[in-house]
């Protein structure tokens, strides 16, 4: 395994990070704690969680992500040798997590209580804002919305908040997720202004299907040491080649959950075809050169994977072990001018 430090933090995380969403809802506590074990074992000391996994959200499974780790923590003795990281949810019609969720001084500070007390620890490595207060072009939506959003709740009163739990020594560090270029610099420009935590990372989709952050974010990443923690790496899994030519293996995700269509629009289908031509043309593994790639990628922190069985978990630990060449990086670099971002 390959560890890396996050600029401005004393976290060592590893380059593959496991991540959760599926504990709770395709992932029984058992299989939880059998990926965990299995992803400890070959040296993955990062774990990424949320409150409001698993995903789809729904109400009677709604936190059971996190009590699943929570357990295992407290089973294998391990708080001490991992770097947990978990989110807040954002404005959203979720009335079973909070009433009126918002990233204000009482959803935060409800929502770190809920999540230590799931996770059964004392403190937070890494805690995300999941998604903005503010209405913008995050989850695959283009075209920022153009309207009035003043809500009263600020970006200050959101960092004067989590300011509180890092204080409390509740939480180490803060991070963003589906966040912007402004929405990153603003988080920087007035944590600096008024002596606020700084974030740390940033946790935003990137895959072969979606290279948007690669357009402002990827710079940032560079000057300002904001580095991304890539999620989607596989697309869904798409980029695996099994849902290709219509298929739909019995227990998958995009097989059970209509909702996962972002990667299936007939530009990205195409591209998918594309790259696994490039992978079977190389003699590699889809998933693993997908992952590869990511791993690769220079502003990279670490790579978020997810799986829901222990074959798939294994092919996506050992793509750190995988070094794509300048000739295969080339073919995925003329298939990107090709489909440029089929999958925003």
């Amino acid at each position: 395994m390959e560890y890396h430090r996050l600029p401005h933090s004393s976290l060592e995380v590893s380059k593959i990070c496991l991540g959760t969403m599926t504990f709770g809802e395709q992932n029984s506590e058992t299989d939880a704690h059998s990926q965990l074990d299995f992803a400890f074992e070959r040296g993955v000391n990062f774990i990424d969680t949320a409150e409001m996994y698993p995903v789809p959200p729904k109400p009677e499974t709604q936190g059971l992500t996190e009590t699943y780790i929570g357990n295992w923590l407290k089973k294998s003795g391990k708080r001490d040798k991992v770097i947990l990281a978990t989110k807040v949810a954002g404005p959203r019609s979720l009335p079973y997590i909070r009433e009126s969720m918002a990233l204000d001084r009482r959803n935060i500070h409800d929502a770190i209580e809920n999540s230590l007390n799931r996770l059964q620890t004392d403190y937070i490595d890494l805690y995300q804002i999941h998604w903005p207060q503010r209405e913008t072009n995050c989850f695959g939506t283009l075209n920022y919305p153009y309207k009035d959003q003043n809500c009263g709740i600020t970006i200050t009163d959101t960092l004067e908040a989590l300011a509180e739990l890092v204080r409390a020594g509740k939480v180490r560090y803060i991070g963003l997720s589906n966040e912007t270029p402004w929405g990153v610099m603003s988080f920087l420009r007035l944590a600096d202004k008024h002596n606020l935590p700084r974030v740390v990372s940033i946790q935003n989709p990137y895959n072969l299907l979606n290279r948007s952050f690669e357009v402002g974010l990827s710079e940032i990443c560079h000057h300002e040491g904001v580095e991304l923690l890539a999620y989607s790496p596989l697309a869904f899994g798409s980029l695996s080649g099994k849902y290709l030519n219509g298929a739909r293996p019995e227990g998958a995700r995009c097989a059970l959950f209509e909702r996962f269509s972002r990667y299936f629009t007939p530009q990205g289908v195409a591209a998918t075809q594309a790259y696994i031509d490039i992978a079977n043309k190389h003699g590699l593994d889809p998933a693993q050169m997908a992952l590869a790639f990511v791993n690769q990628r220079p502003f990279v922190a670490a790579n978020i994977i997810g799986a829901t069985n222990l074959e798939q978990l294994e092919t996506n630990i050992e793509s750190i072990n995988i070094k794509l060449s300048n000739e295969v990086l080339s073919d995925l670099e003329e298939i990107g001018a090709t489909y440029s971002n089929p999958c925003p």
